[in-house]
């Protein structure tokens, strides 16, 4: 009896919810709203530099965090890879985020903090705008903000040395300057060990940024670029003598003391935070929830699915816990029971929106092997219009109203195109997305405006399959231009 007294008791885990995170964690509630304040802090710092205006999201538009044990649970979520400390997976309606836990104190961030800080970095950015940046600027950008300090009296620092970039600046293979700045010859010439661009590229920027004597060229550099003009004559037109530049870089690197930005704590004070405990069904399920929002194949879906159907036994009457069940059984291919899991859920809970969600998406696979398609088609439709009147702004069932006219193999109406194109601006960061976006753009003869939309995607630094797509569309989009163009000048000669 003394022994069971004595023992520390089991860690809950907890939801915290603020302006544009939802964190989940087992660990102490002060860690959680330290953690929690800490992001909220660290994204309004970053609208402060960037002066960007304060925009609440719509609440799934907001990042997701999981919190998991260790590293060695963060590789078993990257399929065994041991040398990710964190990672972010972009999605409309349902980005997230997967980190170790949190073992900092108020002012110095840990490592997988820093990645953290350096993925959201690039979510904020490529929200506030849809152009494009080069592969440099990105990253540099990223790198940047990805430094944060968080004092205690509030404040936040911006633009601190980025000290893990040490040995690689180093001792990793040098990227010329050149290639540094021209994304198709930094890839055409990267080789195969690891090199100095992540820790170049933050140089770069953070020199730029900072050095009173070229104050205004990063700025210019981008107009330049913007305007179609190439990276590298970008680069020569806005900060000339680029070989100059490189020794003026390999000098600022010795110095001794850095710049950076300090902004005061009222400029970033953060909103409410709500921490609340996960009932026992949820915790319980955690492990389920995770390991579907990370993605699972068919085989793991498979794998997972019977500790799911274990767990939701015990919990009938948990809308959390039936949720995640419907999950996991559509995950598995089995569409009827993901259907009755989530009626379970919603039984519970009208406005549990992932037990929505999950249901709509069986009806629509289920739709395509319905001899009644027009009317099964209806319903999918009807179903994600619910879950619009519950969360207007939430992009899923405006994706989902488009795809089903496209699944149904008919033309969308204006009024599903409106819904896609509102999810773009809700979720630019959202690869399949735009996608769609452009082609629709390409198939209505707007071929200047589906170059744009492509951009991002083509340029993107994690190339995909869909990287390779969008650079072939730009082709042909720039030849249909051509054409329009060339047509439109022998017009107007005749006239």
């Amino acid at each position: 009896m003394f022994l069971l007294l004595a023992a520390p008791a089991h860690a809950q885990w907890k939801e915290a919810s603020s302006d544009h995170f939802v964190i989940y964690s087992e660990q102490p509630e002060k860690d959680i709203r330290d953690f929690a304040e800490r992001l909220e802090r660290f994204h309004n710092a970053m609208a402060e530099v960037l002066q960007q205006p304060r925009k609440k999201p719509s609440p799934s538009n907001r990042v997701t965090i999981y919190v998991v044990r260790d590293q060695a649970a963060i590789s078993k979520l990257m399929r065994g890879n041991q040398t990710v400390a964190g990672f972010y997976v972009p999605r409309a309606g349902g980005s997230t985020a997967f980190v170790p836990r949190v073992d900092s104190d108020i002012t110095k961030a840990s490592f997988s903090e820093i990645i953290l800080l350096h993925e959201y970095a690039h979510h904020f950015l490529i929200s506030i705008s849809d152009e494009t940046y080069p592969h440099w600027l990105n990253e540099g950008m990223a790198e940047f903000f990805g430094t944060a300090k968080f004092d205690k009296d509030g404040s936040v620092g911006v633009g601190l040395p980025a000290k893990h970039r040490n040995l690689e600046l180093v001792y990793a293979d040098e990227v010329p300057i050149e290639h540094l700045i021209d994304t198709s010859l930094y890839f055409a010439k990267k080789g195969k060990f690891y090199d100095s661009f992540y820790g170049r590229s933050w140089l770069l920027f953070h020199y730029l940024f900072f050095n009173t004597e070229r104050k205004g060229q990063l700025s210019d550099y981008l107009i330049k670029v913007r305007s179609g003009m190439d990276e590298l004559e970008a680069a020569r037109a806005a900060f000339g003598d680029l070989k100059k530049l490189e020794r003026e870089l390999e000098s600022y690197y010795t110095r001794r003391q850095w710049n950076y930005r300090q902004i005061v704590a009222d400029a970033v004070k953060p909103g409410p935070i709500n921490i609340t405990p996960l009932s026992m069904g949820a915790a319980a399920m955690m492990k389920v929830r995770i390991q579907s929002k990370r993605g699972v194949d068919d085989k793991m879906a498979k794998e997972l699915l019977p500790e799911a159907q274990a767990i939701a036994a015990r919990y009938p009457t948990d809308p959390f816990v039936q949720s995640a069940l419907a999950e996991a059984e559509y995950d598995a291919g089995n569409d009827a029971a993901a259907i009755s899991a989530a009626e379970r859920a919603l039984a519970v809970n009208p406005a549990e929106l992932n037990a929505h969600i999950q249901k709509g998406y069986a009806m629509a696979r289920l739709a395509k092997t319905r001899s009644d398609a027009a009317a099964a088609w209806s319903e999918v439709r009807k179903q994600f219009i619910k879950v619009n009147k519950i969360e207007p702004d939430h992009p899923i069932p405006l994706i989902q109203y488009y795809q089903s006219y496209v699944e149904q193999g008919i033309a969308p109406p204006k009024v599903a195109l409106d819904g896609l194109f509102w999810a773009h601006r809700l979720a630019p960061f959202d690869q399949n997305v735009r996608w769609s976006i452009a082609n629709e753009q390409f198939s209505t003869g707007q071929f200047r405006e589906a170059l744009d939309t492509l951009a991002p995607l083509a340029n993107n630094p994690h190339q995909s399959d869909l990287s390779d797509k969008a650079k072939e569309l730009m082709a042909s989009a720039r030849d249909k231009l051509a054409v329009a163009e060339q047509k439109s000048a022998v017009t107007s000669t005749g006239d």
